[in-house]
């Protein structure tokens, strides 16, 4: 009886300790996780428009669209986050697109859990500069082994195809979500 309470009084003591630990720990890590997430932001928008010198957050309904600016304070278009599935887990991408909507100017991949080697090949730009000056109207689509011969025509990745397929479905389904709320 008596190993047992003061199994039970270790036990508390270490789960008290554990767990102010973890309290602590994120309390000092959280607003240092946010603010490399606003630096890792704000960097793929000035790489997407690289022309831009501000920018300002628009929040409609919920998500963040970002308003781009250059020097005269001449809109250059927008930049989105966009999220979704890929192949082995999510994938964030940063994109601008102009300011009739119909057009991208660029994507940055922020995170993705894609298969290194193959589906990674999204970060590459060899992957991104297909995205550079590509139509959204019709919607993005992808072909396989064979080079682009339509303005919204992109080559999906040799053996990533549902990478690439990822990737252009986020990307069509923040486009038409993004037209919805602007109009």
């Amino acid at each position: 009886m008596r190993s047992t309470i003061k199994m039970i009084s270790v036990l508390t003591v270490i789960g008290l300790i554990s767990g102010i630990s973890l309290a602590l720990v994120y309390n000092y890590a959280s607003p240092l996780i946010e603010k490399n997430q606003n630096n890792k932001t704000e960097k793929a928008i000035f790489t997407i428009f690289p022309e831009g010198k501000k920018y300002t957050t628009n929040d409609t309904k919920g998500e963040n669209v970002f308003k781009v600016v250059d020097s005269e304070s001449r809109l250059l278009g927008f930049a989105f986050l966009a999220e979704g599935n890929g192949y082995q887990g999510a994938i964030k991408i940063m994109a601008g697109i102009k300011p009739d909507l119909k057009t991208l100017i660029g994507i940055e991949i922020l995170e993705s859990q894609e298969t290194p080697g193959l589906g990674q090949e999204i970060t590459e730009n060899n992957f991104k500069t297909q995205f550079k000056s590509l139509s959204t109207v019709p919607e993005i689509i992808y072909i396989k082994n064979a080079k682009p011969t339509k303005p919204n025509e992109i080559e999906a990745i040799t053996g990533a195809t549902i990478s690439s397929r990822a990737v252009i479905s986020i990307l069509n389904d923040k486009i038409k979500e993004m037209n919805e709320r602007m109009k």
